[in-house]
């Protein structure tokens, strides 16, 4: 299967730093010298949409600005790019939910994914008004997951559940395409949702052997529900012409860190339910020292920043190389980000794209023709899985 790349929108704000927010921090953490603006979040959609992402994640919580109200508006900025929008379904009704998936894919000719993010800090959910605990928020994501996929259907819904219950719920309307669903989490319970009901599950970006752990479990789980499951990562990405280069930009953003926010933002963090940020945390205990966890994955942005903490550091090729080797695992879609995020984009975009579509990995979207790889003997060597 050809890669598929996605890229993000940074609707919490940007800089040529890193900006926090995430798992685990307060409202008003986030923020940036560059706000994120309508204008500005569309520079940064249409960049991706040139260069050849499918979609852009919009991330959603407290610290950010609402994703489907963004997307919605950017949607009318561009053309092809597809939104990645993050919601939680304990804060929107799942009949509605359903109906704004089938109005967004009516509207923007079918370019919206869903991101479901179950919800993984109390504190945060409490201020929404829900006052599930952590495992309770998973079963009723998959009690949601039930109604909003019988809907798309276009069954009448009669469902009454431990969490959710509707009567007599249909749509007059069908989304076109089916929005497919991408789900991501690290615990038991969150295993069981991703099996029964995910299209794609996405992990944080992990050491090799512990994605292919992960992998395992969910095709599993998979398996034994009668389904299978597309996997996904969500991973930062610092990519130059040299290695030396790379690396140099990340020790900036390193330096960028002062000992009194990493102590913050790390006390936070470790108070969150998450299993995920447990095991982004273990990566890095805390340190500056031991940063780069597997070759070319550097744990550093999980200092400052919660959720996804790690950055493939490298060259074009060394970069090109190490999601091939996620690719050989079972990994067939990227959610990337850096900061800054225009920035950022064209230099993935114009540096390790082109070597990926040479090595036969990777074609651009809507057809157009890849720049030429500036590293063929890396592109020859390459066979996929």
């Amino acid at each position: 299967m050809a890669l598929t790349f996605h890229w993000f929108l940074p609707t919490y704000g940007d800089s040529r730093h890193v900006v926090g927010g995430g798992h685990g921090l307060p409202a008003g953490a986030a923020g940036g010298q560059r706000p994120a603006t309508l204008g500005y979040l569309t520079q940064v959609a249409r960049a991706a949409e040139q260069l050849g992402f499918t979609g852009a994640l919009t991330p959603t919580g407290a610290w950010c600005d609402d994703a489907w109200l963004t997307t919605a508006m950017l949607a009318r900025e561009t053309e092809r790019l597809k939104f990645l929008v993050a919601f939680r379904p304990g804060l929107v009704a799942p009949t509605l939910a359903a109906q704004m998936a089938a109005t967004f894919q009516r509207h923007s000719g079918g370019r919206l994914l869903l991101n479901v993010v179950t919800g993984g800090e109390s504190h945060e959910q409490r201020a929404y008004g829900d006052f599930l605990d952590k495992d309770a928020r998973y079963a009723r994501t998959g009690e949601f997951l039930e109604i909003v996929r019988a809907l798309w259907q276009g069954r009448t819904v009669d469902l009454a559940g431990t969490h959710l219950r509707v009567e007599q719920a249909r749509l007059d309307r069908l989304p076109d395409p089916v929005p497919e669903v991408y789900f991501g989490g690290s615990s038991p319970a969150a295993g069981q949702v991703a099996a029964r009901h995910s299209d794609v599950y996405l992990t944080w970006g992990e050491p090799p052997a512990q994605v292919a752990e992960k992998i395992r479990w969910i095709r599993d789980l998979a398996q034994r529900a009668g389904r299978t499951v597309r996997f996904g990562i969500r991973l930062h990405v610092i990519t130059r012409d040299s290695a030396d280069q790379a690396w140099a930009e990340a020790a900036r953003l390193l330096d960028g860190f002062s000992a009194e926010a990493v102590r913050a933002v790390q006390d936070g963090l470790a108070r969150s339910e998450s299993e995920g940020q447990r095991r982004m945390l273990a990566l890095h205990g805390g340190r500056r020292d031991r940063l780069e966890v597997s070759p070319n994955l550097w744990a550093g942005i999980g200092l400052v920043r919660g959720g996804a903490g790690t950055a493939l550091v490298g060259s074009h090729a060394e970069v090109a190389e190490r999601i091939t080797e996620y690719h050989r695992l079972g990994i067939d879609e990227f959610v990337l980000s850096g900061h800054p995020h225009v920035e950022e984009a064209y230099w993935f975009g114009e540096g390790v794209l082109p070597l990926l579509a040479a090595a036969g990995l990777w074609t651009h979207p809507a057809g157009g023709t890849a720049p030429t790889a500036a590293a063929v003997p890396f592109a020859a060597g390459l066979s996929g899985r």
